[in-house]
This record gives structure tokens, C-alpha cells and sequence, in this order.
């Protein structure tokens, strides 16, 4: 539908022609033409006409001049040794604590407490939350003591559990357990309870039993929150390592740092928090990757 600026009693088009010039163009693109209807131009986005610079470039970026302005203040002596050792000078002693098998052996200290940290928290974190949050009663039991224990820092717990458990492993793993616990019940729970109530009530028009509801909707619908609280829960299980193993230990990367610190050795100190770094980095893309695989019947925004 059109509507005309002319005179009812006018024989002016409503739309100009604009006549053809005999060379096949007219005044101004985009006009209408006997015969021809519209000329179009393609519309190019202005995104699509910058310059690409590749993702793994710019995530490397900053890292990179991180590590350009950290070598240049310690080659002009701004950065002294005791300070914090040179980028070159900690590549040294990592090679020759890999060398040497030290770090390696650490390593494999210190990844054998975060899994069985992170075994033990999830179970108990997911099952908590199960009970809390697809039961009412379970709710009213467990939610408000869980709720007045995550408030009390695990870390203030470390002298109850050297008094309970000793100096061996067990307060260690402990630790670990306590602190992957709260992120996800707090994530889970919220997930089950935020599964949409029409999608309950679709189930149960198709029939579905209690424990096809919990199969087939309440735990896909909870499952983005539980992936979001095991990543949180990985970066505490790394953060609770870190004081789990100054509890009089002989292995493991916090007991290199310990060593370190008693005889001021920056770079060696250093090394161990890169590894620190690097654990985590690995098991934080580990959980994405698992997310991605997931959740691929959920369409997500991932930027522009």
C-alpha cells in the first residue's frame, strides 16, 4: 500500500520515472527505471572491512609485551635479582629443575591432591546440591548449614584439620575438598531451581515420571550451571593447593616454594607460581573444551 502526495484529479505518477538517457544509466542509482525496477548495491558491514588481525595473535599480545617490559627492566638493573629474577634467568632454573626430575616430581605431587580434592568436593558439592535443590525438605535441611559453613574461610579450618587428620595428606586433600564444595552447590542448585517451570509442565503433559523430569529436564537445564561452578570451583582447588601444601610438606610444588623462600630464591619461587599458572590454564581449557560439547544444543552469543 502507497499513499500519493498528488491531487485526486492529477495524472501525475505517484513514483517519477526517471527516463533512460540512452546509454543505459540513470540520474542517480538506485531510481526506478521502465522495466528494470530497483538497482541494488550490496551493503558491505563495516566489520567485514577492517583488517583481521588472527585471534592467537591478539590473545598473545599481552603476554608477550609482559614479558618484553619484565626483561628490559631487569637488563637496565631496574629490577634487581633479589627483587625478582629475569624472564632468562627463571628459564634457566626451570630447565634445570625439569632436568634434574625435581619439578616434574612436584608436579605430580601436587596433581594427585587437586584430583582427589576436586573427586571428593564434587561429589559431595553435587550431591548436596541434588538433595537441596529437587527436594523441599532436602532444602530446608542442608541449604541453611551449607550456606552458614561457605561464610567461615577454609583456610581459618586448617588448624582443626591438622588437629583432626594429622600432618600427612589427608588435611591437604581436605582442604581441597572444602573449598571445590561450595562453588558448586551454590552453581548447581541455582541451575536446578532456575529450570524453567513451563518446561516441567510440558514434561508432565507427556507423561513423563518424576525421575524422567529430573532425567530428561531439570539436570540438561542445570548442566550450564554446573560447568560454570566446576570452572570455578578448579581455579579455588589450585588456590587451596597453594596453602594445603605449607602444612608441613615434602612434596609437591608448595614444598619448592617453601624451600625458595628459605633461601631467597626468587627465580626457583617464580617458577613454581608459573606452573601454578600453567595448571590451571590447562584445566580451565579442559572444562571449556567439555562445555562445548556439552552444551552444543545451546546457542550462545561468543562475541564480535
Amino acid at each position: 500500500m502507497s499513499i500519493s502526495h498528488a491531487p485526486p484529479d492529477s495524472n501525475e505518477a505517484d513514483i517519477p520515472v526517471i527516463a533512460d538517457t540512452g546509454n543505459g544509466s540513470s540520474g542517480s542509482p538506485g531510481c526506478l527505471r521502465p522495466g528494470l525496477g530497483l538497482d541494488l548495491e550490496p551493503v558491505v558491514p563495516s566489520s567485514a572491512r577492517r583488517t583481521r588481525v588472527p585471534r592467537w595473535l591478539r590473545r598473545t599480545s599481552g603476554p608477550l609485551l609482559l614479558l618484553a617490559l619484565w626483561q628490559l627492566l631487569s637488563t637496565t638493573a631496574v629490577l634487581t635479582a633479589d627483587v625478582l629474577a629475569s624472564p632468562g634467568r627463571i628459564a634457566q632454573v626451570a630447565g634445570d629443575l625439569i632436568a634434574d626430575g625435581s619439578l616434574p616430581s612436584a608436579m605430580g605431587t601436587s596433581l594427585q591432591r587437586v584430583a582427589f580434592g576436586l573427586l571428593f568436593g564434587t561429589v559431595v558439592g553435587t550431591g548436596l546440591a541434588l538433595v537441596s535443590g529437587l527436594f523441599r525438605v532436602g532444602e530446608d535441611l542442608v541449604d541453611a548449614s551449607v550456606q552458614m559453613l561457605r561464610t567461615v574461610p577454609f583456610v581459618g579450618l586448617i588448624p582443626l584439620f591438622i588437629i583432626w587428620f594429622g600432618i600427612g595428606e589427608a588435611p591437604k586433600i581436605a582442604i581441597i575438598t572444602l573449598g571445590v564444595s561450595f562453588p558448586l552447590y551454590l552453581n548447581v542448585y541455582a541451575g536446578i531451581r532456575g529450570v524453567d517451570s513451563q518446561l516441567i509442565e510440558a514434561g508432565e503433559s507427556l507423561g513423563l515420571s518424576r525421575w524422567g523430569l529430573v532425567r530428561h529436564v531439570v539436570l540438561p537445564g542445570a548442566l550450564p550451571g554446573a560447568m560454570t561452578g566446576l570452572r570455578y570451583s578448579l581455579g579455588i582447588a589450585w588456590l587451596a593447593l597453594v596453602f594445603a601444601e605449607q602444612i608441613n610438606a615434602d612434596a609437591g610444588i608448595g614444598f619448592l616454594m617453601v624451600q625458595a623462600r628459605d633461601f631467597l630464591r626468587t627465580d626457583v619461587i617464580v617458577v613454581c607460581l608459573i606452573v601454578y599458572a600453567f595448571l590451571g590454564l590447562l584445566a580451565d581449557f579442559i572444562v571449556r573444551s567439555l562445555e562445548r560439547l556439552l552444551l552444543q544444543w545451546r546457542p550462545t552469543f561468543t562475541g564480535r
